[in-house]
């Protein structure tokens, strides 16, 4: 292999945003939706989010949160809230919501108990219900 062509890492930006597709790819697999149809959602929030961060490159720890966000909206247009509140036993089921809506360290969290239940790409480490 020549030395001078050989494949380095990739460029910041671009690893924020692989980052942010395998933590939300890893929650839509934790709740059992990653589907072909709910992972081209992932796939065309990162494209719209590529746009995004190469404008404002200081929001790429924002990235994770942004995707989180763009594919929740998404599901509930197609197919309902996601993901659902672990949290809760009783009432009405409710989705979880990312905090805070732009910055960084995404947590999923629940508005009705008060509480951060993940990160975001951690609920598989949450009580699924």
């Amino acid at each position: 292999m020549d030395p001078e062509h050989a494949p380095g890492p990739p460029p910041p930006l671009e690893q924020a945003l692989h980052a942010a597709r395998a933590l939300v790819l890893a929650d839509l697999m934790s709740r059992g939706v990653a589907e072909a149809d709910v992972v081209s959602l992932v796939e065309d929030s990162v494209t719209h989010r590529r746009w995004w961060v190469e404008q404002w490159p200081e929001g790429a720890g924002f990235l994770a949160g942004l995707v989180a966000q763009d594919v929740q909206d998404a599901l509930l247009e197609r197919y309902g809230r996601w993901p659902l509140c672990p949290v809760c036993g009783s009432g009405d089921p409710h989705a979880l919501e990312v905090e805070p809506e732009l910055g960084p360290d995404p947590h999923w969290v629940c508005h009705k108990a008060g509480v951060k239940v993940a990160a975001v790409g951690g609920l598989g480490g949450a009580d699924a219900t």
